[in-house]
């Protein structure tokens, strides 16, 4: 969906933040999450939400062919790119559908992912990457950090994913939270 990148875009930035040179980081200065050490030619300091999104378009989102992935499996694999490289971004959505992870967005995987239960790949793919983000020397500065985010975009993707309209023969609106209320409504006339 190529109208879903400025969505994942947005939430992406909303994790990376600013400009900041924490001495702890190893990407060293780093302005929305455009760091030093990748792009030592790009004026960090000065960085633009414009060139930002250029080079999160071209770098991290066109390898992922993320205008081809079905919405909220976009973002998955978008952020963990940003967050950890764009190879592990996808091993994580390919693993989460069952695909070889090569670490390559290709025919097979968007063909899984046209198939697959969207909001059970997020959870698997961001399980996957918290998993190995617990593995990291750097977990004990960034852990809490780290979990609040996957579970901020585990959230925000889910929201994305397309739900199917409920047919005749499903539970009513309301479904069991309606049968509960009702069940507690009629507890508390008897007192």
């Amino acid at each position: 969906m190529k109208a879903n990148f400025e969505r994942c875009l947005a939430e992406t930035l909303r994790h990376e933040g600013g400009y900041v040179n924490d001495p702890h980081d190893p990407g060293g200065e780093t302005n929305m999450g455009i760091s030093r050490r990748s792009y030592p030619n790009e004026n960090i300091r000065g960085m633009t939400r414009s060139r930002a999104s250029e080079i999160y378009r071209r770098d991290y989102w066109a390898p992922l062919r993320g205008d081809e992935l079905p919405a909220g499996l976009d973002m998955v694999a978008f952020d963990g790119a940003v967050n950890s490289g764009v190879s592990r971004g996808a091993k994580w959505l390919q693993s989460a559908l069952g695909v070889t992870a090569d670490g390559k967005i290709g025919p097979q995987t968007l063909a899984a992912s046209k198939q697959a239960r969207a909001v059970e790949v997020i959870d698997r793919a961001c399980d996957a990457r918290l998993a190995w983000l617990r593995t990291l020397p750097t977990w004990s500065r960034y852990g809490k950090g780290w979990t609040a985010r996957v579970e901020a975009v585990r959230a925000a993707a889910k929201s994305m994913v397309t739900v199917p309209e409920r047919s005749a023969t499903t539970a009513p609106s309301g479904g069991i939270l309606a049968a509960l209320l009702a069940i507690l409504q009629s507890i508390f006339k008897r007192r």
